[in-house]
């Protein structure tokens, strides 16, 4: 995994993520996801490519309460949060383009 990107926790997330300033990208995975496994180097990529947003991985088994908090319904979710809010999400494996796109176009109205 990439040295850029965070693990979170239920006891962490407030501070990892609702606590920072700006983009944060959240992906909700689970060990058994062939998706998200699919997901983590396109994570890497976005993670190497835009210092300036923070990603972060939760493992939605080991967070079940996390999980439902954030209203996750299935595995992977990527959730984009800008200074704590909520404001895209993503279900299933998408493309490292559409990612790029998504928070291009948030980068520029920040």
């Amino acid at each position: 995994m990439n040295s850029t990107i965070l693990t979170a926790t239920e006891a962490s997330f407030d501070a990892d993520v609702l606590q920072q300033r700006g983009l944060v990208l959240v992906d909700f995975w689970a060990e058994w996801c062939a998706p998200c496994r699919a997901l983590a180097p396109i994570l890497d990529d976005v993670a190497a490519e835009y210092p300036e947003i923070r990603v972060v991985k939760v493992n939605a088994d080991e967070n079940p309460d996390l999980s439902k908090r954030i209203n996750v319904r299935g595995l992977p979710s990527l959730v984009l949060f800008i200074d704590g809010v909520e404001r895209e999400r993503l279900l299933g494996l998408t493309s490292k383009t559409r990612l790029a796109a998504l928070i291009d176009q948030h980068l520029e109205s920040q």
